[in-house]
């Protein structure tokens, strides 16, 4: 037998009330009685009533939904992200929907314009990283408010929620430079990454300020920023006659093939290389000997990323372009650059 869904037409039938008298009753309006109230409340449990909150949105024009649109749902620093997110929405009376771009612009624009659909108040996102056309983000910016989160973009003028990419990776190159490390390479992803570049701007300055020659032979540029690429990558620099002292890789899971590598043929880490990554994962506690990296505070930023999208929500006439918000970060020191 197919399943119905109960509509607020049938329970108005069956009471002898008006459509809007039970809407108003379900919403506990106080211009209703509470006899009729019960009453309503009564046979839409009986029934299994569920609002269309789609169709309650559309007549009060607010649907308490927000999109978020991150690029890969399946990383753990991503998983915090979202959990800040629902968590935060959830006390502010907010439901979540959740879609994946899989770092393809395509669907990253096919997401945004389903996110309309739905009748979205507003939308977080974490842009593809190969995001260069920004023409259909700013279509949305100019319908409904839509906040950057993590992966941001200095041509859309909207509110961005990051960390200081550029400081959090000086502060990992300073460390290494303290515990005496002279020769120090990175391994970051292609010129198109934000974030990314960010970090290397950090690694330079870092470098420029202790007086330390920048070496083109021992930055390395990938498009995936994987821990199979961290092996290759670590394999090229150990072809060289000057070999590297540290290897900074732009996040964890990178910084984790560079550990395996290393221990494979036997280099002392930190003594001979030091390794330092980016992001905190699990499994930055998980290898031999413990990944330095810096700590992203990811349910923070969602968390914030959230409360700023509200209250742009609103007070649609008060929105500010271009305002950032830094969320601090910590440099967690282990047994891959610094032994006690």
């Amino acid at each position: 037998m197919k399943k119905r869904i109960i509509t607020l037409k049938e329970i108005a039938k069956k009471l002898n009330l008006s459509i809007s008298t039970v809407s108003r009753a379900l919403n506990n309006h106080p211009d209703i009685s509470e006899e009729t109230k019960k009453k309503v409340n009564d046979l839409a449990t009986s029934l299994n009533y569920i609002p269309n909150i789609f169709a309650k949105g559309f007549r009060s024009h607010k649907s308490n939904i927000i999109g978020v649109i991150v690029p890969n749902i399946t990383h753990y620093f991503t998983t915090t992200l979202i959990r800040g997110i629902i968590e935060e929405a959830s006390l502010q009376g907010y439901r979540v929907i959740v879609s994946e771009s899989n770092n393809d612009v395509n669907k990253q624009t096919e997401m945004l314009n389903t996110m309309l659909q739905f009748g979205v108040d507003g939308v977080l996102m974490s842009i593809s990283k190969m995001t260069r056309d920004v023409d259909d983000i700013l279509k949305v910016l100019n319908t409904i408010p839509l906040i950057l989160f993590d992966k941001a973009s200095n041509k859309i003028p909207c509110t961005q929620v990051v960390i200081n990419e550029e400081e959090a990776a000086y502060n990992v190159v300073e460390h290494l430079i303290n515990t005496g490390k002279k020769r120090i390479a990175i391994i970051k992803e292609s010129e198109y990454s934000y974030n990314s570049e960010k970090r290397y701007e950090g690694y330079l300055r870092a470098l420029k300020e202790n007086s330390i020659e920048i070496d083109d032979k021992i930055i390395l540029s990938v498009d995936d920023i994987s821990m199979r690429q961290g092996k290759r990558m670590t394999n090229v620099l150990l072809t060289l006659k000057e070999k590297p002292d540290a290897i900074f890789a732009i996040t964890d899971t990178a910084a984790i093939g560079v550990i395996k590598t290393l221990k494979k043929i036997n280099i002392k880490i930190p003594e001979d290389i030091a390794v330092v990554g980016f992001s905190n994962s699990l499994n930055s506690l998980i290898i031999e000997p413990k990944l330095t990296t810096v700590d992203q505070p990811g349910q923070k930023i969602g968390s914030t990323a959230v409360k700023y999208l509200i209250e742009e929500i609103n007070n649609p006439n008060e929105i500010q372009v271009n305002k950032t918000i830094e969320i601090k970060t910590n440099l967690i020191i282990r047994d891959s650059s610094f032994k006690i």
